[in-house]
């Protein structure tokens, strides 16, 4: 590590592991802020389905949440311009950047140093992949993905903008060049070690709290009757997804609950292997259990640190 830059910490693991509780621990203990390393919580108004849990940060300060709005397809490029201003920001302050969040991608490529040019949108290539199925756009991107993984790409607009940026790539070799040359952020990352089956109870009981109270609902007809269009919600995934569905009659209320609590589970596993696949690519994850007093946890990155 660059003996100039004191690390930066990162904390991450799968949806429902209580990443947020953790890094809000972290700040308090070393002097931080919180950057969000969230695909959807970048948007205003979406707080319930992305899990947001505004209030449990109090007075700690928190970047990258609430700064697009609903609608917008915000894009790695986004994010990597968007955090690197923060944590420049926050170092800049004295103060230690605590990376929060379960969006893999975003994580590896922030710390990683990667460079990304702003690929604009290539209309031809969309109407070429217009119709295919998600099941087709990923076995095209399987067969040209090099920056981007399928940890977010559960619809089919997110499976053609990862294509148009592979393409944009391979017309343009010298931005791969810079986005394979990177700089990388020393940085001490820590991953929330759950149980399998507890993490698959935790999520079930979150969705099960949210339809009962009906806010996840409420929420996604007021974005809805906003102006929203039902094809950019539904481009998020998950809630956003099967929520829309059925507010647009598309899918019976029983079929989304049951439909979405898969999603959800599938959308874990994925995560867990895009951390697993960082391990392979180099990264070191310090894995603490779930479940750790959070005085034990302070205590034990603060070791990690001291031996960084």
């Amino acid at each position: 590590m660059n003996p100039e830059r004191i690390p930066v910490i990162a904390v991450i693991g799968p949806t429902a592991c209580g990443k947020t509780r953790r890094g809000v621990a972290l700040a308090r203990h070393f002097g931080g802020e919180i950057v969000s390393a969230d695909s959807r919580q970048v948007y205003r108004g979406m707080d319930v389905g992305t899990g947001k849990d505004l209030a449990d940060y109090g007075d700690v300060p928190y970047h990258l949440i609430d700064i697009a709005p609903a609608g917008h397809k915000y894009n790695l490029y986004e994010y990597l311009r968007d955090a690197r201003a923060a944590v420049t920001d926050i170092e800049s302050r004295g103060r230690r950047p605590i990376i929060v969040g379960g969006t893999g991608l975003y994580v590896e490529s922030l710390l990683k140093g990667t460079e990304l040019p702003e690929v604009p949108e290539n209309p031809e290539l969309r109407a070429s992949l217009a119709g295919k199925s998600l099941d087709e756009l990923a076995s095209i991107l399987a067969r040209t993905k090099r920056l981007h993984n399928t940890t977010d790409i559960d619809t089919a607009q997110r499976a053609i903008r990862a294509i148009e940026i592979e393409a944009y790539y391979e017309a343009n070799p010298e931005a791969r060049r810079l986005a394979h040359d990177p700089t990388p952020i020393p940085a001490v990352i820590v991953g929330i070690d759950i149980p399998r089956e507890e993490r698959r109870r935790l999520v079930s009981e979150r969705m099960r709290r949210r339809f009962d109270s009906e806010d996840m609902l409420a929420e996604v007809e007021r974005l809805l009757a906003e102006g929203v269009d039902a094809e950019a919600l539904i481009y998020y995934g998950l809630e956003y997804k099967y929520l829309t569905l059925h507010l647009t009659g598309k899918i019976s209320r029983e079929t989304m609950e049951r439909e979405l609590e898969i999603a959800i589970h599938q959308f874990a596993k994925r995560q867990m292997t895009w951390f697993r696949g960082m391990e392979r690519r180099g990264f070191t994850i310090n894995w603490l259990p779930y479940d750790m007093p959070d005085a034990e946890f302070c205590g034990a990155v603060e070791h990690l640190l001291a031996h960084a």
